[in-house]
């Protein structure tokens, strides 16, 4: 009774096992169908997450992942941006004055309608700024070749203060202390003009252009004199946040200085994708093939969790904003790719030494598996280091190498350390013979082998 009960049990955990197996592949193939197909999903209204996975026909490309410079083609340009000697003798600070003038170019692109240009902070004086397929570099060069272009105008019109006049904006509260309403501080000069314009323009309004567009427009109840102003009105928090940004990005322009200029070829672009897409693919096939042939149903185990694996990368990638992939960036994924395959080769080596011993696939498997984690953890820590401080001291390509082998040794962890460990312990469950998952000779130890004879 008691082993008619425990083939019970094994017949029960196996078709477990075999159940979990099936559902798994359904699953893999499945989500990969979607991916190289495409679906529709409604997150914060209509986004195409899928399809999210690589293709080497460029037509077909996922429009969910963003291509970069060198794959789409496009403009970039480099600039050398420097401070007027009347802004260093204010003292303003020459970091918050590049970070202000890259955003502001950033946010001219974008309300242009170029949402996938990248301005960048190039060495400590530069910005480079990549905008994908665009061939005309004059259609561009205008929109972000000068500084904001902040200006006060009077009642008829005509500019009587400028940006430079401006030293802080800040939201702040009305008298009563309840109204989100704008404060803002002028330099001696701009004090003096603005209190002489409106002791003139009492019941006027005075407006305020950013760029040529209006900003603001504000009636004058008195005159100001002093260099601090209050606006009030029917703001809300929000708004009056968005202006004193505006006023403070048009208040601290850099000087900017075209240094280099070229574009990319779209046809360049599509032929180093398909090119690179096609050696990864042929790349991968091969890993896969070689650890089949090295490690048997462990080598399918592999296969298996690198398909998933490169599933869920490409997933991540269409998913996590801000991320542009480039030719430095394939190169990351293919060397995650490595890195998922080296993990599982520490693994596997473990699995054999313990079948080695004489111990049952289920036993090895486990035992392996804990023996692995220390220099799977290692190995994957220390590439994780390197990859971050390329994220974040790293410029341009550099840093989307960066980001991508990030997201790709994260993404190996998670499937050697899981999805690995979970499809061997359901293959030896499945097939219980030590021989499909390592040779004859590594399942026997020179002491058994003696004892035989």
């Amino acid at each position: 009774m008691k082993v008619n009960n425990r083939r019970r049990k094994k017949l029960s955990k196996r078709s477990v096992s075999l159940f979990a197996l099936c559902v798994a592949l359904v699953l893999t193939l499945a989500v990969g169908y979607l991916g190289m197909n495409g679906a529709w999903l409604d997150s914060r209204g209509l986004y195409k997450l899928l399809p999210w996975l690589p293709t080497d026909d460029v037509n077909n490309w996922p429009q969910s992942i963003a291509l970069g410079l060198d794959l789409q083609g496009g403009v970039y340009v480099e600039y050398e941006a420097s401070m007027s000697d009347e802004m260093r003798e204010q003292g303003y600070n020459f970091d918050v004055l590049l970070s202000t003038t890259m955003s502001v170019i950033s946010e001219r692109l974008t309300e242009k309608g170029f949402t996938e240009a990248t301005v960048s902070q190039l060495g400590t004086t530069g910005i480079r700024v990549e905008i994908p397929d665009v061939t005309d570099p004059a259609a561009v060069l205008d929109l972000i070749g000068s500084p904001a272009k902040l200006e006060f105008l009077d009642p008829d019109g005509n500019v009587f203060m400028e940006g430079r006049h401006l030293q802080t904006a800040a939201p702040t509260k009305d008298e009563s202390g309840v109204n989100p309403a704008i404060s803002f501080t002028l330099t001696s000069e701009g004090a003096e003009l603005f209190g002489d314009m409106t002791a003139k323009s009492v019941g006027k309004n005075i407006t305020i252009m950013l760029d040529g567009v209006e900003l603001m427009s504000a009636t004058v109840n008195q005159a100001i004199y002093g260099g601090n102003v209050l606006v009030t009105g029917s703001f809300t928090q929000a708004q009056v946040e968005d202006i004193c940004l505006k006023l403070q990005s048009g208040a601290l322009p850099l000087e900017l200085r075209q240094d280099k200029l070229d574009t990319i070829s779209a046809t360049l672009g599509v032929d180093a994708l398909s090119t690179s897409v096609r050696a990864a693919m042929i790349g991968t096939l091969l890993v896969m093939l070689i650890m089949i042939v090295r490690y048997r149903l462990c080598g399918v185990v592999a296969a298996w969790a690198l398909c998933i694996y490169i599933i869920l990368l490409f997933l991540f990638i269409a998913v996590v904003p801000g991320i542009q992939l480039t030719l430095p960036g394939i190169a990351g994924i293919i060397l995650g790719i490595g890195m998922a395959v080296d993990a599982n080769v520490v693994i596997f080596e473990r699995i054999k030494e313990e079948a080695r011993a004489g111990r049952p696939m289920i036993h090895a498997v486990r035992i392996g598996f804990k023996n692995a984690m220390s220099a799977v953890l290692d190995a994957n820590v220390t590439t994780i280091i390197a990859a971050v401080v390329l994220l974040f001291h790293g410029t341009g390509s550099i840093k989307g190498f960066g980001t991508t082998l990030l997201l790709g040794v994260l993404t190996s962890m998670l499937t050697a350390i899981v999805i690995t460990r979970f499809l061997i312990q359901r293959f030896v469950r499945v097939f219980t013979k030590t021989e499909l998952f390592v040779s004859l000779r590594d399942a026997q130890t020179p002491t058994l082998a003696k004892e035989a004879k």
